[in-house]
């Protein structure tokens, strides 16, 4: 009885729902740059696809909740050919099994226009580790594929708006929008190298948004997101993305050879901490120069053992054309702007001496 009364007590016969009900306002024509974002996902959100490695499976934890593992991310729609593009890392650990091209690597979802996903089957065409990206294929149909818009990264200014479109956690096809922060960064990607040249946003980037578009306001993809800076696992605001000049250069390679063709002198360079155990402060130093090759044909000295055993600095690269180089990423990063066969010049200490030399650049074995 005591409930029942209780129960009463909470309601108020002299009180209509109507008078309880806020008023509803209409929500009218949205701002002007509302309209430009909500018309530039919209026509991109179909470039987006969501990946999944076939090496791992979505599992329900005791609570319920459907754990996404982390080899789910993203990735975009190169050409009507139905060539994606992803980074490396989101499908790492079927290609650490060392699958063979044609092979499938990942599932691949497909918004069609009606609003459904489809699934498709993902097939290696090529990666690149030292890039964090990779291209699979997958046998859709035209009206299906629709290929994403690509821009110039290197017509970026610091301030402008970008827009990222990718499936974090699980949640397909979500939008984040934000501005460019900064440019040339060096990106320390989930391979363990480092990218050169990157894309710095506070546009939140979380596990899953790996693989998917950067646009800028145009809709162009001016990069692909691939990391962020975070103690927590979660975007801190600080996100970076591989910029579309990376992407130019060593998707196409990747879809004609299956692998990267990089222009390198092919020597052995010092990593940074055993270069500086040997006092090298500045340039890369030389460890080995393989007999033969174009480096030792130039003249290009390794480090030797010397009398006693005591150790014999090689030369050190302080240069490449004019460009400085002041460590071995430093001398990469300069590498990645040449092509094989390019003819450059090196600028070397030798002892103490300041010596040129000139050579021409191999394909990359190192």
């Amino acid at each position: 009885m005591e409930l029942i009364l209780y129960a009463l007590a909470l309601g108020d016969t002299s009180v209509k729902i109507k008078d309880v009900t806020p008023q509803v306002f209409p929500s009218g024509p949205l701002f002007a740059s509302e309209e430009r974002t909500v018309e530039l996902f919209e026509k991109n959100t179909y470039s987006v696809v969501n990946i999944f490695d076939v090496t791992l499976r979505p599992q329900l934890n005791l609570t319920g909740v459907v754990e996404v593992p982390e080899g789910n991310g993203s990735g975009v729609v190169w050409d009507d050919s139905g060539h994606i593009v992803t980074n490396y890392h989101v499908v790492g650990n079927a290609l650490s099994r060392n699958p063979k091209p044609g092979q499938v690597v990942a599932r691949v979802n497909i918004l069609a226009s009606e609003g459904v996903q489809k699934n498709f089957e993902g097939k290696l065409i090529g990666a690149d580790r030292a890039k964090d990206l990779a291209v699979l294929k997958v046998e859709a149909s035209s009206d299906l594929l629709k290929p994403i818009n690509v821009g110039q990264s290197s017509a970026l200014k610091v301030g402008q708006q970008c827009l990222a479109i990718g499936n974090p956690f699980g949640f397909d096809h979500t939008l984040t929008v934000g501005v460019i922060s900064g440019l040339n960064r060096d990106i320390l990607s989930q391979t363990g190298v480092t990218i050169g040249g990157g894309i710095q946003t506070d546009a939140a980037i979380n596990p899953g948004n790996s693989g998917g578009p950067l646009l800028n306001s145009k809709g162009h993809m001016v990069g692909i997101n691939t990391a962020i800076f975070t103690q927590t696992g979660t975007s801190a605001g600080v996100g970076f993305a591989i910029p579309s000049s990376t992407v130019l250069k060593i998707v196409p390679q990747l879809i004609l050879f299956g692998r990267a063709v990089r222009a390198g002198l092919n020597v052995e360079i010092a990593p940074d901490l055993i270069a500086n155990q040997l006092n090298v402060r500045n340039g890369a130093l030389v460890l080995q120069v393989p007999a033969n090759s174009f480096a030792a044909k130039a003249g290009l000295l390794p480090t030797t053992r010397g009398f006693a055993g005591s150790i014999v600095l090689g030369d050190i690269i302080v240069g490449i054309d004019n460009k400085p180089v002041r460590s071995k990423s430093d001398l990469l990063k300069a590498l990645d702007d040449y092509n094989v066969g390019d003819k450059v010049v090196l600028k070397i200490q030798r002892g103490t001496q300041n010596m040129e030399i000139s050579l021409i650049l191999e394909e990359s074995s190192m």
